[in-house]
């Protein structure tokens, strides 16, 4: 085999391996991936360390979770509000706009991304109300059956969202450990192009493999 031959060979070896990490790139930006559960918020629906498979389809197809749906999604810029910045009338989360690079970067490389893990607890144009420890839709107190005996859903006044109405092609998502949960409270509802998966079954352990509700 002469030199030609050779670098013809590597260089084909080096197009195989690109294109297959673009097509799992593409894969897991748009049909789903693996993930490991982090954080205590979700507790004790998901537990640390427990693997889970995620469904990206929904994201391709622009489609809302339903309420009751576990999702992921990018972590809001900014995370807590004054009591002056407050705005129970405008209940959105901030996001900082990014350039073509920094959104290929973020979304389809993931370095230095921060995603969230919630369930999906009211859907556009309801009437969330956070009082008396428990969670009221459209004046109806929410049954959730998933929540540990004992828990209280608040949310100190000034310091939070408690009173507003999910606004159109958004969702408003809480953790189950309601009292170890940063969440909607706290930098308001989650816009659908930043809702990032659902998730869909649960891979480790195998003994709790299956769908998470």
């Amino acid at each position: 085999m002469n030199l030609s031959e050779k670098t013809k060979d590597i260089l084909e070896w080096i197009y195989c391996i690109i294109i297959a990490l673009v097509l799992a790139m593409l894969f897991r930006y748009f049909i789903g991936t693996p993930t490991i559960v982090k954080q205590v918020s979700m507790y004790p629906t998901l537990v640390q360390d427990e693997r889970l498979w995620l469904n990206r389809w929904g994201r391709t197809i622009k489609a809302l979770p339903k309420r009751g749906e576990i999702i992921t999604f990018e972590e809001p810029s900014k995370i807590a509000y004054s009591e002056s910045e407050l705005n129970q009338n405008n209940p959105v989360a901030t996001y900082e706009k990014k350039d073509a690079f920094g959104w290929f970067v973020n979304n389809f490389l993931e370095i230095g991304k921060r995603s969230y893990i919630k369930r999906v607890i009211a859907v556009p144009g309801e009437h969330v109300e956070i009082k008396e420890g428990k969670v009221f839709i459209n004046g109806e107190i929410l049954e959730e059956p998933y929540l540990q005996e004992g828990i209280v859903t608040d949310v100190v006044k000034g310091e939070g969202f408690q009173d507003f109405i999910v606004p159109q092609n958004y969702v408003f998502a809480m953790g189950d450990n309601r009292n170890h949960s940063t969440d909607c409270r706290s930098f308001g509802c989650i816009p659908l192009e930043k809702i990032e998966s659902t998730v869909s079954i649960r891979i480790w352990p195998l003994s709790k493999w299956g769908k998470v509700n």
